[in-house]
């Protein structure tokens, strides 16, 4: 029986990434030309978008780096046309763009009297509306919009898919971040209907659901400047999550190119699956 895990299934694709310059999103972006994919790295700093793609460039893959904003219509219509010229059409979307604010989240963790009149304090009560809408607007938007323009050019086509990022909040919202938690269960529920939506045009659609990996957004909340040590709120993920550490960027691989692969996972719709060394099966005791 031929094995349908081979990703030389993706010689010739073309993939587009989104958020392409991140950590993980350029570990998405490798493991795709290393599969034989086309890549085309999207990412609001072209510089980030270029380096990533010269780095894969100079490992003789085909890639290129363009500045796109995931919430700019006009932007991502410009960055597909790049694409189609360059590369050609659009064969898998990675929706890897997204984020927290700050003004979307709490001092902390639980609400105790006195705290809505504290002034050092954000509480519940003063989370800002702006903060929140940013926070919606690149998770949800910022997958949808993509989707809107990329998936165009897969209809009529065998093979396409569409993968977007979720995260474990989407199951377990974390404490002090309820805009990021909510967006990506958002996320989450969009992958859902948009899988249904597409099915009869043959786009699978599907996401993975991250737990905690180091990343340049969260290092600094996670791992404390002066001592190189986890924060206590770092303690409490790690000591929350079974497998005891944090993933590392090449773990999400596997899922990656597995939900990439239509001939290893073409029956595979509307799925989350999480990669979060069993956090979201730990209740804690």
């Amino acid at each position: 029986m031929e094995n349908p895990f081979n990703p030389a299934d993706l010689q010739g694709k073309v993939a587009v990434v989104t958020g392409g310059g991140g950590v993980l999103c350029a570990g998405f972006a490798r493991a795709l030309a290393e599969a034989g994919a086309h890549v085309a790295i999207l990412d609001l700093k072209a510089e980030a978008a270029e380096q990533v793609a010269s780095s894969l460039r100079a490992e003789g893959r085909e890639a290129i780096g363009i500045a796109a904003d995931v919430l700019d219509r006009a932007s991502l219509e410009r960055a597909a046309a790049i694409v189609l010229e360059s590369l050609g059409p659009c064969d898998l979307l990675v929706n890897g763009a997204g984020g927290n604010h700050p003004r979307g989240t709490t001092t902390k963790e639980w609400l105790e009297e006195g705290d809505p009149d504290d002034p050092s304090l954000t509480s519940f009560f003063d989370l800002d509306p702006v903060g929140i809408k940013f926070v919606f607007d690149l998770n949800f938007l910022g997958t949808l919009l993509p989707t809107q323009i990329f998936a165009r050019q897969m209809i009529g086509r065998q093979g396409c898919g569409i993968i977007n990022v979720s995260s474990m909040n989407a199951f377990r919202p974390l404490t002090k971040i309820p805009a990021y938690s909510g967006a990506k269960a958002a996320v989450s529920n969009f992958t859902q209907w948009l899988a249904v939506h597409f099915a009869k045009a043959g786009i699978r659609v599907n996401a993975m659901a991250p737990g905690f990996f180091l990343t340049a957004q969260n290092h600094a909340l996670l791992i404390d400047a002066a001592t190189g040590e986890m924060t206590p709120r770092a303690r409490k993920i790690v000591d929350h999550t079974p497998m005891g550490r944090f993933g590392e960027a090449h773990e999400l691989t596997g899922t990656l190119l597995w939900l990439a692969s239509a001939k290893a996972s073409g029956f595979v719709n509307g799925t989350v699956i999480p990669v979060d060394g069993g956090f979201a099966a730990y209740s804690g005791v």
